[in-house]
């Protein structure tokens, strides 16, 4: 079984061409497996963890199918496995032994381990989810850390997806949590494409962004029943997790689900943030403590009016790349060519700076009306956050105020995808507005 959204979604999917989500799914991985590769066998990849939730069941089922199983591999459950490159060619060693098709039985590292290495193989693959952790499982591409940064590699989606509901509601409540956070943050990363089709920079895809957005409201609007375990919210957040995975994949890009608010994530994954616990600061509690900085900045944003900007003023005070470069690598000592490069991919002269906020003016009384739309205000998604049990202030993960605050800038620099930081860094109003977020009366004054 899986919901009529997304069965009318997988018709504009590359490559995942089922999906199947209900309790005891467990029992249909078999025959899910054989409808998806006919005649092909099973090489399972798990953990020590996965492997208890759900391994003996998934091989059970397979078995019960007529599926070969050839022998897998299965990491211990501790130090909990970390989603560096390093160990796709351990799990290619394994899985080049044979020509079986692999099963990636795990939540997110596991499942973006398996999909490169799969890829590197020219095999399709099909993953068992055992948490909703994030919403990676349908996704186009893998991130992974990989020569000293976070990055999304090149490789397919998985021809299918299997997740149990009583598995993930039985996953560890912080995992859940994890899955929400980053699903919250389809709220902003919607908001951020509104500003990029704006202005030209990059237009909307109206399939991908119904695919991301139709489902979002129900899918993030019970954040305290999903704390509590009840399966009627873990189904609406799995099916917009996945949801927001085919919609990537039909796109090709990440777009359509991460913007500025994966920004901040991706910069302090890169600086590793939180990587020396076990487990690791996940992913998602990254994304929702970003997604809150980002909604309060543009809630700054927001109370100015950018039609009478000064646009000579703007074009004046612009860098040109070779002070932005030195600018770069001041901001991030040992990223300094990592930024430069994602830079390079959207930066524009004085020239073009003038046209694109002259655009920006002529569009920002229904732009800014469209944005108050898309957006929810920083102090709920705050609350909604913590009724769902994700960390909502800097302290909670591991970050002063002053780390927070220059993240903002900081963070703009490290992915050449335009949003609001690259908004308020061409308006001149980035640093006003920060100022004001630390300052008495501000958000993070407050909070």
């Amino acid at each position: 079984m899986t919901s009529e959204r997304i069965e009318r979604a997988l018709a504009h999917a590359t490559h995942t061409t089922a999906v199947r989500f209900e309790s005891g799914a467990l029992a249909a991985v078999g025959e899910t497996f054989a409808a998806s590769f006919p005649g092909a066998g099973a090489q399972i990849v798990a953990d020590g963890n996965t492997e208890a939730a759900a391994g003996q069941a998934v091989r059970a089922s397979l078995r019960e199918a007529g599926v070969g199983l050839e022998e897998g591999l299965v990491f211990p459950a501790r130090p909990t496995l970390y989603a560096g490159y390093e160990r796709v060619p351990e799990i290619v060693e394994v899985l080049e032994g044979s020509e079986a098709v692999p099963v990636a039985v795990g939540s997110g590292t596991l499942n973006d381990l398996v999909k490169r290495a799969a890829f590197e193989l020219e095999r399709p693959y099909m993953v068992v989810a055992t948490a909703a952790s994030m919403d990676g499982y349908a996704a186009y591409g893998a991130s992974l850390a990989k020569d000293g940064h976070k990055q999304t590699l090149s490789c397919p989606a998985p021809r299918a997806v299997v997740a149990d509901l009583d598995v993930l509601a039985a996953a560890p409540a912080a995992m859940t949590a994890s899955g929400y956070g980053d699903l919250l943050g389809k709220v902003t990363a919607g908001a951020d494409w509104l500003f990029a089709d704006a202005l030209g920079v990059e237009p909307i895809d109206d399939l991908s962004w119904g695919l991301v957005q139709e489902p979002l409201r129900a899918s993030i609007g019970r954040p305290a029943a999903l704390a509590h375990g009840d399966l009627g919210a873990m189904e609406s957040l799995v099916e917009g997790l996945v949801m927001s995975g085919v919609a990537m994949q039909a796109y090709a890009s990440s777009r359509p689900a991460s913007g500025s608010e994966h920004q901040f994530s991706h910069l302090w994954e890169m600086e590793g943030l939180g990587r020396d616990l076990d487990p690791p600061l996940s992913h998602g509690y990254k994304v929702g403590l970003g997604s809150i900085a980002i909604a309060a900045l543009y809630e700054r944003l927001l109370e100015r009016d950018l039609s009478a900007l000064d646009i000579d003023a703007c074009r004046h005070a612009w860098p040109s790349f070779p002070d932005l470069e030195t600018r770069a690598h001041a901001a991030h000592p040992l990223l300094g060519d990592v930024a430069v490069a994602q830079l390079a991919g959207k930066y524009v002269d004085a020239d073009g700076l003038a046209d694109r906020l002259e655009r920006l003016t002529v569009a920002w009384p229904a732009l800014r009306e469209r944005l108050a739309g898309q957006l929810l205000p920083a102090t709920e998604l705050r609350d909604m956050l913590a009724a769902a049990g994700c960390p909502t202030t800097p302290e909670e993960v591991g970050l002063t105020r002053e780390e927070l605050k220059a993240t903002y800038a900081r963070s703009q620099m490290i992915r050449s995808r335009y949003t609001v930081l690259d908004v308020a860094v061409e308006t001149g109003l980035l640093e006003p507005c920060v100022e004001e977020l630390f300052a008495p009366g501000g958000y993070w004054a407050q909070h």
